[in-house]
């Protein structure tokens, strides 16, 4: 795979979708196909421009006709918001695609998965759906650990994130600033949630040799302790304000039962900095805890800015999760492919 070529196109440009751009544009394994773009603002700009890298004759557009005419071997599908029709028509015109926005779990959306299949078979084309969470953090990084183990008793993936030093646009979407009774009440976070993380949890099952029998959630929440102003992004003007006594931090839980007893769990900490009670780690990164035989802890996070605080890198990690599989991807069966399926990925280009 490393003396070949990939003609790649880059659907959506923001967080996640730049860190893919830059990544095939300064990666001599791929070949720039294509950028598909939603912002009125960046319609007509070269690829390169809208990631401060010199130009490369690659114009983004908002038309959809347009991107999935071109000839491209793959595409990186990074839009808010996913949209099976359009995964659908990029997979009958012959593009692998890998997607960061799901679907992710066939079990819990078999219409979704069965029309994917049938738009691979007519491309003879791949689909793949990847992401640090899920995609790694939850699934490949605990289930290679586990390799280190004699015996698994119960593992334990952490996400803390503090939201007010790595701003997104998810802030008001998760409830950030409601009554804290009223989200307990109806959380803000879709219903449909736990099934895509519930897919990391059934591939580590499926690794251990066990089936998973529920998964049980909690959430509990910490509130501000004075007026918390925020922004929706970095570098943006404030955008709002989370009144003193209204929700500052969610810990959300899901846990997967099996023999009746937990065997997987995932938490969510998420956190308008300092300001909340109860008061949280705000140190942002992966956690993965499995006790056993011997017990192991492993913490995925960034290196330190200058300010000694670590930035949130879940965004940029999941465009270049889906990035570097991309090769591989190309190279499979068509069909849906899973991480098992695609075995230990070799990104290529990386060293140069």
């Amino acid at each position: 795979m490393s003396r070949k070529t990939y003609r790649v196109i880059q659907w959506a440009t923001g967080v996640v979708g730049k860190t893919a751009l830059r990544h095939f544009i300064e990666n001599p394994a791929f070949e720039l196909a294509g950028v598909l773009v939603t912002h009125p603002q960046k319609i007509g700009l070269d690829a390169g421009d809208i990631v401060g890298l010199p130009k490369t004759g690659v114009l983004a557009t908002d038309d959809v006709e347009q991107i999935i005419s071109l000839q491209a071997d793959c595409v990186l599908f990074a839009p808010i918001v996913t949209n099976v029709d359009q995964i659908c028509r990029l997979l009958r015109s012959g593009k692998n695609v890998a997607s960061v926005a799901g679907p992710f779990s066939p079990q819990h959306h078999a219409e979704h998965f069965a029309r994917i299949e049938a738009a691979c078979r007519e491309g003879n084309s791949s689909y793949h759906a990847c992401g640090i969470h899920p995609g790694f953090s939850g699934d490949i990084l605990p289930l290679t650990l586990t390799r280190l183990m004699n015996r698994v008793d119960h593992i334990q993936i952490y996400e803390f994130i503090d939201k007010l030093r790595n701003p997104m646009i998810y802030t008001e979407v998760m409830g950030f600033g409601r009554d804290p009774d009223a989200l307990l009440a109806k959380p803000s976070r879709s219903p449909e949630a736990p099934f895509a993380f519930r897919q990391s949890m059934e591939m580590v099952a499926q690794g251990l040799g066990k089936t998973i029998e529920k998964v049980t959630t909690q959430l509990e929440v910490a509130t501000a302790t004075e007026d918390i102003p925020y922004s929706l992004g970095i570098g943006l003007p404030v955008s709002g304000t989370i009144r003193k006594g209204t929700v500052a931090g969610q810990h959300y839980e899901w846990t997967a039962w099996v023999d009746d007893k937990p065997l997987i769990t995932y938490h969510f900490y998420w956190t308008m900095g300092e300001h909340v009670a109860p008061r949280w780690d705000i140190d942002s990164r992966y956690q993965v805890v499995i006790d056993g035989d011997p017990p192991i802890e492993v913490r995925l996070m960034s290196k330190p800015d200058s300010d000694g605080v670590r930035p949130f890198l879940g965004l940029p990690w999941t465009g270049l999760l889906g990035a570097t599989a991309l090769p591989a991807l190309c190279e499979a069966r068509p069909g849906v492919v899973t991480h098992l399926d695609l075995g230990v990925v070799q990104p290529v280009g990386l060293v140069r």
